[in-house]
C-alpha cells in the first residue's frame, strides 16, 4: 500500500486527516511525522501546518507472497505457490516443474528458504507470525520416514543399551522423533547442541521411569 499525506494546524488533526483517507483505524496504520509544524507570529502569521504520512499495516499474507515472489523469481525456478493461514501460523504450499530442486537434500533446501522467509517477513511485521512451507506434500512423506527412523533406532537402543544420537534436525523435525517416542516404555530422548546444528539424543530410558 501507497503512503498517503495529510496535514493539520495540529498532529493530532493530521493524524486523523490521514486515518479518513485511509479508511483505517490507528492500529491498523504505519504513521511518520513529515513536520510538526509551528504557529508564526502572534499565532496568525507565518503559521506552518504539521505534515505526516501514513499507510496501512502490510498484512503477513502479503509480505510473504512478495519476498517469496522475488526469491523465487531471481532463482529463476518453474514453480508456484499458495499463501494460507493454519491454526497459529501461515502455510505455503509449492508445486511445479522444479519442486524437487526447490527441496533439495532431506529438505535442506526448503528448510533454508522456510528460515530466511520467515527472518525476513518478521523484520516487516509488529506481529511475528511463524511459517511452515510445503512442497507437493514432501512434510508429511518425511514425516512418515523420521516416525519410521525413530522406531528403528529405538529398536537399537533397546537391544544395546547405547544411546543413538541423529542428525542435526529443524525443531519441526525433531518434534516429530520426541513425540513419535514419547510414551515408548524402553527408551527417552532429548535435543542437544545449537541451532541449526541441534540434534536429538535417543537414550535408554533410566531404572525406575519405565511406563
Amino acid at each position: 500500500m501507497s503512503w498517503v499525506e495529510a496535514s493539520g494546524t495540529t498532529i493530532e488533526e493530521a493524524r486523523q486527516e490521514a486515518l479518513e483517507l485511509l479508511g483505517a483505524a490507528s492500529e491498523e496504520v504505519e504513521l511518520e511525522i513529515l513536520d510538526s509544524g509551528s504557529k508564526g507570529f502572534l499565532g496568525i502569521i507565518g503559521n506552518k501546518l504539521a505534515r505526516v504520512r501514513a499507510r496501512l499495516k502490510p498484512a503477513p499474507a502479503q509480505v510473504i507472497k512478495e519476498f517469496l515472489t522475488q526469491v523465487v523469481q531471481a532463482i529463476g525456478l518453474d514453480v508456484s505457490f499458495q499463501v494460507k493461514p493454519e491454526e497459529e501460523r501461515w502455510r505455503v504450499e509449492f508445486e511445479g516443474r522444479d519442486v524437487r530442486i526447490l527441496i533439495g537434500r532431506r529438505g535442506e533446501t526448503l528448510n533454508s528458504l522456510q528460515l530466511i522467509t520467515s527472518l525476513a517477513v518478521n523484520r516487516c511485521l509488529d506481529d511475528k507470525v511463524r511459517l511452515i512451507m510445503d512442497a507437493e506434500g514432501y512434510r508429511d512423506r518425511r514425516e512418515e520416514t523420521l516416525q519410521r527412523l525413530a522406531k528403528r533406532l529405538t529398536e537399537r537402543v533397546r537391544r544395546t543399551r547405547q544411546e543413538v544420537v541423529l542428525e542435526p534436525m529443524t525443531p519441526n523435525e525433531r518434534r516429530v522423533i520426541h513425540m513419535t517416542l514419547q510414551d515408548d516404555p524402553w527408551v527417552e530422548t532429548c535435543s542437544t547442541g545449537e541451532e541449526p546444528y541441534r540434534k536429538v539424543v535417543i537414550s535408554p530410558r533410566r531404572k525406575g521411569e519405565r511406563h
